[in-house]
């Protein structure tokens, strides 16, 4: 590929594809497949800020504070963008917490994913209901739990 070509795919990476990735679960070597595609330029890789804080609070959960610090510094070495706040995602993300019967980190993930006109990479089943909305990416579903 030209460098100063833009890559046609965008990916966004939704929490559940981070932590597939780094805890090894199903879809772990799709979400690696993705970043080896953002490093070499075919593909524009991203993560929400939103992401970050729930990757952060969700290792601190499952280990410790110090292996929460650690997937801070893992994802920021990744090959991946990160897209934050701004008015229009505000709106965007209302207007999907508005409709649809999700968590508000959810909305925000998937207001990034319409906003930047990226296939939502998840693990999450009821990111189906903005199917029509979104493009996804499902990696193998993961048992449905709420966590918040």
């Amino acid at each position: 590929m030209r460098p100063d070509k833009t890559p046609e795919t965008t990916y966004l990476l939704d929490t559940s594809a981070i932590l597939a990735f780094t805890e090894k679960e199903p879809g772990a070597q799709q979400v690696r497949e993705i970043l080896r595609k953002g490093e070499g330029g075919q593909a524009r890789v991203l993560l929400s800020f939103m992401t970050l804080m729930e990757a952060y609070y969700r290792i601190w959960q499952l280990k410790d504070r110090e292996k929460a610090e650690e997937i801070l510094v893992l994802l920021e070495a990744l090959p991946v963008e990160r897209i934050d706040v701004d008015d229009e995602l505000i709106r965007l993300a209302g207007e999907i917490k508005a409709l649809f019967r999700l968590s508000v980190a959810d909305a925000w993930i998937i207001a990034t994913a319409i906003q930047q006109e990226a296939q939502l990479v998840h693990k999450d089943p009821e990111f189906e209901q903005v199917k029509e909305r979104v493009s996804l990416s499902p990696l193998p579903y993961k048992p449905t739990t709420r966590e918040g």
